[in-house]
């Protein structure tokens, strides 16, 4: 199917959609999609906010429809809210939403790293590693936005390695509801710190082939995220 003007990124170089040549054609809905989700995960969009499609348009120098659509696609990830005869705003957070989010993660997470802790390869265990590494050196330097992106993709990293097709999907979905509270949770004094030293005894009980002692870890982590949000609610 051939991409109108409007669906793909091929702008001038002043634009901030500008393809470089090599990089793959990325759709304007999935480029305006990506750039107001961060806004709203970094909190430049901040919960409770009024949105206008034209003024997002103007500012990303992307058309009305992308913009639309990717305004529809945020509502489904339940970032937007979409009110009749009102308008779009981003959705507030709520500590049910967050208790609930929370609850659902326990479960789930849980499960995944005692799949994990069994039935990981050795490339699974570099790779949760290296992460490991990576976050560890943007805590010392303090960069937040790096660490969330990092927060986020060892999570992805875990559903990845449970070798159940499904978890992916599942863990993604909490993920995206989740990512702009770790953002404001990784923002406490000294949490970034205590972050890495969670994602470590996780990955040591897997390294450890020990069900017991990664589920322990993992539900550690997530429990001292639901403390240190309520702190700062």
């Amino acid at each position: 199917m051939t991409m109108t003007a409007d669906e793909t990124a091929e702008t001038d170089d002043a634009s901030p959609t500008r393809r470089r040549r090599g990089d793959p054609v990325v759709s304007l809905r999935d480029m305006a999609y990506e750039a107001i989700k961060r806004r709203i995960i970094t909190c430049d969009l901040k919960p409770g906010e009024v949105l206008s499609e034209g003024v997002l348009s103007t500012e990303l120098n992307i058309g009305r429809t992308p913009v639309h659509q990717a305004i529809d696609r945020l509502a489904a990830d339940g970032l937007i809210d979409v009110l009749p005869r009102k308008g779009i705003m981003v959705k507030p957070i709520s500590l049910n939403e967050i208790f609930d989010i929370i609850d659902v993660r326990l479960v789930n997470e849980a499960y995944c790293v005692r799949r994990v802790a069994e039935l990981a390869e050795p490339a699974d265990i570099a790779r949760l590693s290296e992460n490991l590494d990576a976050t560890w050196q943007a805590a010392k330097d303090r960069e937040i936005e790096a660490m969330m992106n990092l927060d986020r993709a060892f999570h992805a990293l875990l559903a990845a390695s449970s070798r159940n097709s499904m978890l992916p999907d599942i863990m993604g979905n909490l993920h995206d509801r989740s990512t702009r509270l770790w953002f404001i949770s990784l923002r406490s004094n000294e949490h970034h710190v205590r972050v890495c030293e969670q994602h470590a005894a996780v990955v040591e009980g897997i390294r450890k082939r020990d069900p017991d002692q990664a589920e322990k870890a993992i539900r550690e982590h997530i429990e001292a995220f639901r403390e240190n949000i309520v702190r700062q609610f």
